[in-house]
């Protein structure tokens, strides 16, 4: 078995296309048994083209049945203002919402005009409800093997099947400052390193796409692993 864990995207498409083609070529150099594809969530925000990331992914995952993704803490605020929470809304719009807004055709004249109140009503028309379904299914954790894939990380000393959902999706200095095994290794995105940050316990495979460095992918097969990023 196969599998390419994908950092966050946050509406980079042409870096994403990058990678996924690169994967593509990768996977015609050898046969394979099983091959799964993993996102680590935060696909939307902060970048140029969330909606065009969400369709490539939704449109992958129509064509193979082993893609998969985790939900992110970008994608947990967006469904909750899509739902009608205004202070979501205010929140999602700190943090990179407004590039998502943007990308799903509102214009920036309309979004500057309008109140937070607004805004709801005009991206839950401007959002497909077929990406609204996709979104909403996303998964909070994955076990293959040896290893467990998460958004942000776990709660040191809590079990797998124990992790609460705010962890797995925001969790940072508890997870990161932990050094002793977990069950798993974990393979995770959502703080940004220059380059893939690899420990006994972890690995981190947030690289920045959005803020200027590469999308980076983990591969790992048997007992090996190596990366394929859009440098």
């Amino acid at each position: 078995m196969r599998a390419y864990a994908i950092g966050d995207v946050h509406g980079r498409l042409d870096l994403l296309n990058i990678v996924l083609d690169r994967i593509t070529r990768d996977l015609s150099a050898g046969t394979h048994d099983r091959v799964t594809i993993i996102f680590l969530g935060d696909l939307i925000d902060r970048g140029p083209d969330s909606a065009g990331v969400v369709e490539r992914v939704y449109q992958l995952a129509q064509e193979r049945a082993d893609t998969r993704v985790l939900v992110g803490n970008h994608e947990e605020v967006f469904l909750r203002a899509l739902a009608g929470d205004e202070k979501a809304m205010r929140f999602f719009c700190r943090i990179g919402g407004k590039e998502t807004i943007l990308s799903y055709g509102i214009s920036e004249a309309d979004y500057n005009d309008a109140s937070y109140a607004d805004l709801m009503p005009m991206l839950r028309a401007a959002v497909p409800d077929h990406h609204r379904r996709f979104l909403a299914a996303f998964e909070d954790v994955i076990e293959i093997g040896d290893y467990a894939f998460v958004h942000a990380g776990i709660r040191p000393g809590v079990p797998l099947g124990e992790q609460q959902p705010a962890d797995l999706r925001w969790i940072r200095d508890d997870f990161l400052d932990h050094t002793q095994p977990f069950e798993r290794t974990i393979v995770h995105g959502h703080t940004i390193t220059d380059q893939p940050d690899v420990c006994a316990n972890r690995i981190g495979i947030d690289t920045g796409a959005y803020a200027g460095g590469p999308l980076t992918a983990l591969v790992m097969e048997g007992d090996r692993r190596r990366f394929i990023d859009s440098g």
